[in-house]
């Protein structure tokens, strides 16, 4: 089969007979929706509940839960594409899901966790993409997961189906496309921080990027620093901290040690490529203690992971 031109189908032979199908009164898709090209529903399924996002962030499960916590998962970042679809009552949730199962391992895609309810999967919060208000409450016990992924020469993409195991008929998939955020899109210029410095004591930089759960300063943060090292040198006497802030998610431990060694990097990047003293700057991390935002929400976490500048 060629990958390139792929598209699943969970066919008709494998399930459903075309009788049944008629009898069923078919309500509609809500507006908008529609099928992922490289999936198609179940005969008989109508979409419920359809969002797409071009760039956010999926915690992908690949491990069962004990205390509300994950034994394993992978962070993703990407597109993002979300379909609930509510399943035929007549066909029972399990050869729905069999159907999916069969159908994404002929396609190619390599299982890389799956849990039923009667596995003792656990129940756990995952952060989610911003598109589901943050966080969702993932009810193994009575579910079942599916984590899977299809390798690509165009670029790999994930898939996490989950299902109620419970009579509820539905599925919903998610589908990550990982890719770069576009970046540059928000900058600020020399006048401007020192601005804030002047006016406050602290200002933020924003533009300044990391991989995640890094701590290198990545190569498209270089205008924000080209910035940075402008109004220093304009400067000469000024001395500033760099201080570096994270979100909540994760312990206090790593975000705190996280943190410094993101500040510590961009204090290091000035030295290095601008020639700033090493004596007018320090880096330090705060983790999560100073927020700007509440870490209830993505959009909250997003203004949190931020560097600032602070005044000596």
């Amino acid at each position: 089969m060629n990958r390139n031109n792929l598209k699943l189908l969970v066919a008709v032979a494998f399930c459903v007979g075309v009788a049944a199908l008629g009898a069923r009164a078919q309500s509609k898709d809500v507006e908008g929706s529609k099928d992922h090209p490289l999936i198609s529903r179940y005969p008989g399924s109508f979409i419920r509940d359809y969002r797409t996002t071009d760039f956010d962030e999926f915690t992908l499960p690949l491990g069962k839960a004990s205390g509300g916590v994950l034994a394993k998962s992978q962070h993703l970042e990407g597109k993002i594409t979300y379909i609930d679809y509510a399943t035929p009552p007549e066909r029972s949730d399990l050869e729905v899901y069999r159907n999916y199962e069969a159908a994404l391992k002929t396609a190619g895609f390599a299982t890389l966790f799956a849990c039923a309810h009667n596995d003792g999967c656990g129940i756990s919060d995952l952060t989610l993409s911003g598109m589901q208000g943050g966080k969702r409450r993932w009810m193994w016990d009575s579910e079942r997961i599916l984590s899977a992924k299809l390798a690509r020469p165009e670029g790999d993409v994930y898939l996490c189906l989950e299902q109620s195991a419970n009579g509820n008929h539905y599925v919903a998939l998610f589908i990550i496309e990982p890719k770069p955020m576009e970046s540059g899109l928000v900058t600020v210029d020399a006048a401007a921080l020192q601005g804030g410095l002047a006016k406050v004591g602290h200002v933020e930089v924003p533009g300044i990027f990391f991989d995640f759960n890094k701590s290198d300063v990545k190569p498209e943060s270089k205008p924000a620093l080209d910035e940075v090292a402008k109004m220093l040198k304009a400067n000469p006497s000024m001395r500033v901290w760099v201080v570096g802030h994270t979100d909540s998610v994760g312990t206090i431990d790593a975000n705190m040690q996280l943190s410094g060694a993101r500040a510590a990097d961009v204090a290091k990047a000035l030295v290095a490529n601008y020639g700033i003293s090493a004596t007018r700057l320090k880096g330090y991390g705060v983790g999560p203690l100073a927020p700007v935002a509440s870490n209830d929400s993505e959009e909250g976490r997003a203004k949190n992971r931020r560097v600032e500048l602070v005044k000596q």
